[in-house]
């Protein structure tokens, strides 16, 4: 492509020496991105579906070049036919598996048990395409890892947590999150994620913890007073919706607050509160709009997790070099997305 860099770039981020904390900033608009999105699903449907790898690209591009860092945006390096190419062999794929599981299900069930068997492949593939397509200060982003480290952190770690009836899930999320992040780099420079299992052990329980309090009150309640039984779901709804976003402020400040590249430190502020007014907000214009906020909806969301991420920076930012250049298809994205199995 002619956005590769070589293996020798080097580009000054900050001149700082000293201690610095860039935030993220996120500078798209929900009307902006409304716009686009109609555009996109206007000529998707006239297309008969085709358009859908620019209406791809194109929503990407405006993502990546609304997010800015030290002033300076993100890039989305991929181009619609990359896309189209890798989506009409997914759905060809597709198509073949079910048609051979309708009409002839032993080959059916052949192709299942490879397909299975393929999809760490297609997550490492899928992961790679997705970074090599993103870039900062011209050098773009990578993902490595073996065909064994996805295994094990896709499919061993969670079936143990399942079979540990829960236990092992706090040592599943660090190892998923460790896969992502300790093989990715940007350009040489790698990724390293520091959380331990403990980390995500604590909210869990706390978690669990609540969950039995509510449901020995429920119980009580309904033991005492079954017409109360009626009036569960008023509180259970509520206690719900409180775990959800308990689950996500914690697990997402865990992640960046555990995540480093070189010296430098990323940080995360989530707090309940400002999720639940995020959520709220969009849920309810959502409702009222019959679904036309949901574009405007997203960039929301977008503006509130980028405005509590930064990064420390202990030094300087201007030893990060460029990989070599590499070509990565879009076919595991794609073959993920259409399979339903992705990350």
């Amino acid at each position: 492509m002619s956005e590769s860099v070589t293996a020798e770039v080097v580009t000054p981020i900050n001149d700082s020496q000293t201690k610095n904390i860039l935030p993220f900033e996120f500078r798209g608009q929900g009307f902006e991105y409304f716009k686009l999105w109609v555009v996109n699903a206007l000529l998707t449907v006239l297309t008969f579906g085709i358009y859908s790898a620019w209406a791809t690209v194109r929503n990407n591009r405006y993502l990546h070049a609304n997010l800015y860092l030290n002033n300076t945006h993100f890039r989305y390096l991929a181009t619609p036919m990359q896309i189209l190419k890798g989506r009409i062999i997914a759905i060809v794929a597709l198509i073949i598996y079910m048609t051979a599981l309708q009409f002839m299900p032993t080959v059916g069930a052949i192709l299942g048990i490879a397909l299975f068997i393929a999809i760490p492949y297609f997550v490492n593939q899928s992961l790679a395409f997705d970074r090599r397509m993103t870039s900062y200060n011209n050098i773009q982003f990578r993902f490595s890892a073996t065909y064994w480290q996805a295994v094990k952190a896709l499919i061993l770690w969670p079936l143990l947590g399942i079979f540990t009836m829960g236990i092992l899930y706090p040592k599943a999320f660090k190892e998923i999150n460790a896969y992502l992040v300790n093989n990715s780099s940007y350009g040489k420079t790698q990724f390293q994620f520091s959380a331990k299992a403990w980390d995500y052990g604590k909210p869990a329980l706390v978690a669990a913890a609540i969950m039995l309090v509510l449901g020995l009150i429920g119980f009580g309640i309904i033991s005492a007073v079954p017409a109360f039984a009626a009036f569960l779901p008023v509180i259970v709804l509520p206690a719900y919706l409180f775990l959800i976003i308990f689950f996500i402020v914690t697990v997402n400040n865990i992640f960046y607050r555990n995540l480093h590249i070189d010296e430098h430190n990323f940080n995360a502020n989530f707090t309940m509160p400002g999720l639940f007014k995020v959520i709220l907000i969009n849920v309810l214009l959502t409702i009222v709009t019959l679904g036309l906020y949901l574009p405007a909806a997203k960039i929301r969301m977008i503006k509130y997790l980028a405005q509590n991420v930064s990064l420390e920076v202990n030094g300087s930012l201007e030893n990060f070099r460029a990989a070599p250049a590499q070509e990565v298809g879009a076919l595991g994205e794609e073959m993920g997305q259409a399979f339903d199995f992705g990350v």
